[in-house]
């Protein structure tokens, strides 16, 4: 059986009881008693059975807060998924769009994102759906416009004539009955 990795020499119990005492976080709070039951001596299973995890899991502990202090032991946050289109794509992308198509080379006279999906395919062969592109266009600061549509029938004479006018200048309506005595 291999040795126990030792804590640090600067913190005791004493000390990571209060920084869990004045912590936000659950998890870093479970940690830091944990850690500090090892500081008192008890045995590294029984630091195991106050934060609920495995020996294994309390070495991982003790190696970062051995690195990095109480701050080690905070909850991170998971780092997700890599985005699919990289700071070099969204340049382009950017490029392109604020460019506008040329009709004769990529055969459309407006951008639409079926198009862009082409582009970004033919361009860096790379896959996204509409929604992934939808989302990074908007995050790019674009934003799909249309043309307000026009029926085909509408008389702008007929229009003006229906509008009311207001008057030119406005009264106060008259009052309709006394202020009160005091």
């Amino acid at each position: 059986m291999a040795a126990p990795v030792l804590l640090r020499s600067d913190y005791d119990a004493a000390a990571l009881r209060r920084l869990a005492r004045s912590s936000h976080d659950p998890g870093q709070v479970r940690r830091l008693l944990a850690l500090a039951a090892i500081y008192d001596g008890e045995p590294r299973s029984a630091a195991a059975d106050i934060g609920g995890v495995g020996l294994q899991t309390v070495r991982d502990w003790v190696l970062r807060f051995n690195d990095a202090g109480p701050a080690g032991l905070l909850t991170g946050k998971a780092p997700g998924p890599q985005p699919r289109l990289a700071g070099h794509h969204r340049s382009a992308l950017r490029q392109v769009v604020e460019e506008g198509p040329i009709p004769a080379v990529h055969g459309v006279v407006r951008w639409r994102i079926a198009d862009l999906l082409h582009w970004l395919w033919d361009e860096f062969r790379l896959s996204v759906s509409k929604q992934t592109l939808s989302r990074e266009l908007r995050a790019l600061g674009f934003r799909k416009l249309s043309a307000r549509p026009r029926h085909h029938a509408k008389e702008p004479e007929a229009a003006e004539a229906f509008k009311k006018s207001s008057p030119s200048c406005w009264r106060r309506s008259p009052r309709t009955r006394p202020p009160a005595s005091l």
